[in-house]
């Protein structure tokens, strides 16, 4: 026997049945939703390549025992130019070399000779004030020291030939002398019997 509902009994149930299905649908859609999320990409790493360090190519000449060009890493110094280049000879003057000067690419690296007067020539200096036979100061290899040393360089003019020379490269020339900052005309010629390039 069928059983009577009112009218307004049905509409509450069809309501309350409404009702349910939307809450349970809009739950079914958070857990889809929860679940397509747990699926992350995984970021990619980087390479861990180390970067390969420049190479410096050098020529080595004077007195070393295998002159020519050489190549040697970034970061080189002057002392590992002269022992790749054999290492120097018996008449060389390492002391007038900074041998911790770092490399620049592009650089000539002067070797000097220890200056050794000959059996006709007097030992000192001939005329009383010039030089003699003393070895000239290399613009491209002296220190701060050995540039200091010069009748009217300071240590302030002697880092600013250094400094300059890192930045361009070795000296062509001791008429180059004239673009370092403090070093005119005259001061070069003061200069010139007293230094090489």
């Amino acid at each position: 026997m069928p059983i009577a509902v009112s009218r307004s009994t049905a509409l509450v149930l069809v309501s309350v049945t409404l009702a349910a299905l939307v809450l349970v649908g809009h739950r079914f859609a958070q857990v889809g939703a929860a679940k397509q999320s747990d699926v992350v990409a995984a970021p990619l790493e980087p390479a861990t390549t180390t970067p390969a360090r420049p190479i410096l190519v050098v020529h080595v000449v004077g007195e070393v025992r295998r002159p020519g060009l050489y190549r040697l890493r970034d970061g080189a110094r002057i002392a590992d130019a002269v022992r790749r280049a054999g290492g120097a000879s018996r008449k060389a003057d390492l002391a007038a070399l900074n041998l911790a000067a770092p490399l620049v690419d592009g650089i000539q690296v002067l070797v000097p000779s220890r200056a050794v007067p000959s059996a006709a020539e007097p030992a000192g200096p001939a005329d009383g004030g010039s030089q003699g036979t003393a070895a000239r100061v290399s613009l491209s290899s002296a220190t701060v020291d050995e540039l200091d040393q010069l009748p009217g360089v300071g240590p302030i003019t002697a880092q600013k030939i250094v400094d300059y020379r890192a930045e361009h490269g070795p000296f062509a020339s001791v008429d180059d002398l004239d673009a370092v900052p403090g070093i005119g005309p005259t001061r070069i010629e003061q200069l010139r019997d007293l230094v090489t390039p």
